[in-house]
């Protein structure tokens, strides 16, 4: 039964058809064959959604797209290219650092590219920088926004296990570094290879300026930081938080964004808000399937068979994830292959916050991996050039994230770090 519904799912994938109506057509699928009644589709989309946590997904959103638009995120580029001055690889090290502290506000790596392509692609091929690099270093810099805290999919990965967001969010921070240094080190070497100067010099004049004008800026991830680990609001609250906090800067302070764009950003945050809680609610029901059918405990069964280290199956676990990412988005992909990944991980004696960390470093990877990566479409789209051309830029990304996502699934302390402490 089960590879009959595979099959049709993939052809249904090829088809075009909605990954949300794939997962409640698979499930109904199965429950009909297994004559279970479909009083369980209704209670699993419900129930899917019925989670206090998911409520800061919108918040998250929509914080990110104020930021983007109503000029926080331009300061905080400039802040971060003043700070770099004229180190060798300063403009490329400017944008690995702006989607460092981008993503730690936004969560979005859709919306990270997006932001971060409009101020510094034109910057980047000022300062020599070829058209390939530039276009590759921008579209899978904005993953790192899916691993730096607050991110959805840490939500959602929260949300199917019952793992502590906080912990989550925390784990998240060691990786994203480690994550942005692997880029940092190969755009050094590559401004070293090619002798791109900055072609600038540290002003301390600069500095102070760009530091004044992004106070406000800052203010945005340390609303979130101190909300949540302060204990003063949960991850949903800091969300809502942030939001108003960044209207209130945007429209008050820095008076660039106008109440018709809040309001045109709240239907797009609804939209996209809709389509992440449909996905949502259509896979819970498909997992509960999955659970009641048993079909995790006979993977674990079947991968016992085998008697795999620890080492060789986190690296299976890792090509699974890098396969799923580059034809789902992150999104379905968590909610989908959670219930199914974890109890192997689980058998090899792997930590829950450090497996929600792989699993998120993988799709991470899988935002600009092809055929299907969205950061690919988001580049296409903003630079208007085909998606085969964003990735010719991307191969020397792939590779350097993967090294980033070795380091981080096989040394643990890096992610459990900052939770344990």
């Amino acid at each position: 039964m089960w590879a009959l519904i595979a099959i049709g799912a993939v052809a249904l994938l090829i088809l075009g058809i909605p990954m949300w109506m794939i997962f409640l057509l698979m499930a109904i699928t199965a429950m009909q064959w297994e004559g279970v009644s479909m009083e369980v589709v209704i209670q699993g989309l419900t129930g899917g959604i019925n989670q206090l946590v998911l409520l800061a997904v919108p918040g998250f959103i929509f914080a990110g797209s104020v930021m983007g638009q109503g000029g926080m995120a331009l300061r905080l580029v400039n802040w971060i290219s003043a700070l770099l001055g004229r180190v060798p690889g300063g403009m490329s090290l400017t944008t690995v650092a702006a989607a460092e502290l981008f993503g730690a506000i936004s969560g979005s790596s859709a919306a990270t590219v997006a932001a971060l392509g409009k101020i510094l692609y034109q910057a980047l091929l000022n300062n020599g920088y070829g058209r390939h690099f530039s276009i590759g270093l921008i579209t899978s810099a904005g993953a790192i926004a899916i691993i730096i805290p607050p991110s959805i999919t840490m939500i959602l990965f929260s949300v199917m296990t019952d793992a502590s967001v906080g912990k989550l969010f925390l784990a998240g921070v060691l990786p994203g570094i480690v994550v942005g240094l692997a880029a940092m080190a190969y755009c050094v070497w590559y401004a070293l290879r090619h002798r791109i100067t900055s072609g600038r010099t540290w002003d301390l004049g600069e500095i102070a300026r760009t530091s004044r004008e992004v106070l406000w800026t800052l203010g945005a991830p340390a609303v979130i930081f101190v909300g949540i680990y302060g204990g003063f609001a949960t991850p949903t609250e800091a969300a809502m938080a942030v939001s108003a906090y960044a209207v209130f800067v945007s429209v008050f302070i820095y008076r660039e964004l106008s109440w018709r764009q809040v309001w045109s950003i709240t239907r797009d945050t609804a939209r996209l808000t809709a389509k992440v809680f449909i996905i949502v609610a259509a896979s819970s029901v498909f997992s509960w399937i999955l659970t009641a059918d048993q079909i995790p405990l006979k993977m674990v069964a079947f991968i016992e068979q085998y008697q795999l280290s620890p080492i060789v199956l986190l690296l299976l676990i890792n090509l699974i994830l890098l396969i799923v990412g580059m034809f789902m988005d992150p999104n379905s992909a968590v909610v989908l292959f959670t219930p199914l990944l974890w109890p192997l991980a689980q058998h090899a004696g792997v930590d829950l916050i450090h497996f929600g960390i792989i699993f998120t470093v993988n799709l991470a990877i899988g935002m600009f991996s092809p055929p299907f990566g969205l950061n690919i479409f988001v580049s296409s789209s903003i630079f208007n050039i085909s998606s085969t051309e964003v990735i010719r830029g991307l191969a020397p990304f792939f590779f350097v994230y993967l090294v980033a996502l070795a380091i981080i699934t096989y040394v643990p302390a890096i992610s459990l770090a900052l939770p344990n402490w």
